[in-house]
């Protein structure tokens, strides 16, 4: 049974300004030294969390091309979402890297309406759960955090992913929700959020954290900080748990349509 180590970075995003970012996670990625499995970078890691449809691109385009080929250098799986448009149609696009050169995908279902990300993109359809040496892991984007019936484990997921951008004045929110699904999906979670200003004005403190399965965090960062994060999750402690106190057994059944 396998462990699996990851890292997370949290940091500012410039604004718009793709090859600016790809520069800096190219530059942050090569500071882990140490073999990893996966990296999770924020939201619109490439852009910023921006509504210009001008700068989405295709998913042969800059971002995707760097996450591909990071991937297969460092040897690891990673992951962010990235702007996409394809077919008229325009994505909040979570890019899983695989290390071996494949490409899962994962569109945001709950767009944000309140900042009218409803106005300029479509929702996706489709959760996505993939393996990861033997993990099951199921990544979203954001304002999913909010609605615990998309996050549901119905899968035995042993890792939920949630990357955002997400403001710090509702961090209050954002804390005590990544703690919630972590409790009520025995299963460990990381929430990758970045930093900064962007060019709305709105302030981002970070506030990503590491959570264990019973809702204790492992790591917080430091809020206002630039931080990347590895440690180490135990896939037997999370298997001993869930056998002592097998409360997804008891879980309801029902179908989202």
């Amino acid at each position: 049974m396998h462990d699996l180590k990851i890292a997370g970075i949290q940091c500012e995003l410039f604004w718009e300004d793709i090859d600016a970012n790809l520069q800096q996670f190219d530059s942050k990625i090569d500071t882990i030294k140490e073999p990893i499995d996966l990296i999770i970078l924020p939201e619109t890691f490439n852009t910023g969390f921006s509504m210009n449809q001008e700068i989405a691109e295709k998913m042969d385009g800059k971002a995707v091309t760097w996450i591909r080929n990071k991937a297969e250098e460092k040897k690891c799986c990673i992951t962010g979402s990235v702007l996409i448009s394809e077919n008229g149609q325009f994505f909040n696009r979570m890019i899983i890297a695989k290390k071996d050169g494949k490409i899962l995908t994962y569109d945001k279902r709950h767009l944000f309406t309140f900042g009218d990300e409803d106005k300029y993109f479509s929702p996706g359809k489709d959760r996505l759960v993939f393996e990861l040496n033997g993990w099951k892991i199921c990544p979203l984007i954001c304002y999913d955090l909010r609605f615990p019936v998309w996050s549901r484990n119905t899968e035995e997921i042993d890792l939920y992913l949630y990357v955002a951008n997400w403001p710090a004045v509702r961090s209050f929110a954002w804390d005590k929700l990544l703690q919630a699904r972590a409790i009520e999906n025995v299963s460990y979670i990381v929430g990758v959020n970045r930093i900064g200003y962007d060019d709305t004005n709105k302030h981002y403190g970070g506030n990503s954290a590491i959570i264990n399965f019973k809702g204790e965090y492992v790591f917080q960062y430091p809020v206002d900080t630039e931080h990347t994060e590895t440690q180490i999750l135990n896939k037997e402690k999370l298997k001993e748990f869930r056998a002592k106190f097998p409360a997804l057994n008891d879980r309801d059944t029902f179908e989202i349509k």
